[in-house]
């Protein structure tokens, strides 16, 4: 039976033959770490990315290219156990992933926000969050440059989006909005999204 350090000698001339190739000796360990080699490499995620799948429209490409037009500090509340009870500001239902409540001095209510750090979250059903929030509610805590994210029901709801929680994300406007903040079944399928857009989408 080989001894452990011949049988890594040999399993290392097999993983870098063009090195054992190029000197005529075997590798030790040392000189191989110390040259970096059979470190991976891995490619960085985006930020707010969970999938990297997520093909983006015309108008989501534009607003990602925007400059902010607000920044603020963003913490996250969820109904039951305390938090959100009732309707927002608007007199609406709060809709998850959806609902921000902003100071009006800073961001008007009934603006639509583009929040490029959350395109591609992954939520609990698996759809992936396309970064349009909408500011329908006000909180007596919530002063100037902050912003309150409603996430659902319960503590648990905040899990995905719980990287953003105390940080300060970067809000551009997309626009205002009429009624209330729309619910996610109300919108059309990610499928049907993706394929209304032209092949190249997303491509940046």
């Amino acid at each position: 039976m080989l001894g452990k350090a011949a049988a890594f000698a040999i399993v290392l001339a097999m993983a870098l033959p063009a090195q054992v190739q190029a000197t005529g000796d075997p590798v030790s360990y040392q000189a191989a770490t110390s040259a970096g080699w059979g470190v991976e490499s891995t490619v960085p995620t985006p930020e707010g990315s969970d999938s990297g799948a997520s093909v983006l429209s015309p108008e989501q490409q534009a607003l990602m290219a925007e400059s902010a037009d607000w920044t603020a500090r963003v913490n996250l509340y969820h109904a039951g156990g305390g938090g959100a009870t009732g309707n927002d500001s608007l007199g609406c239902r709060p809709i998850a992933m959806r609902t921000i409540a902003t100071d009006p001095r800073y961001i008007p209510r009934r603006t639509r926000l583009f929040i490029p750090e959350t395109v591609g979250m992954r939520m609990p059903d698996g759809v992936i969050h396309d970064g349009y929030w909408y500011a329908s509610d006000t909180g007596g805590a919530i002063k100037g440059q902050k912003i309150d994210l409603y996430t659902g029901h319960g503590r648990g709801s905040m899990s995905p989006a719980m990287r953003f929680n105390q940080r300060r994300l970067t809000l551009v406007d997309a626009g205002r909005f009429d009624g209330c903040p729309p619910s996610w079944d109300s919108l059309p399928s990610q499928a049907a999204q993706m394929a209304a857009l032209p092949s190249s989408a997303g491509s940046r």
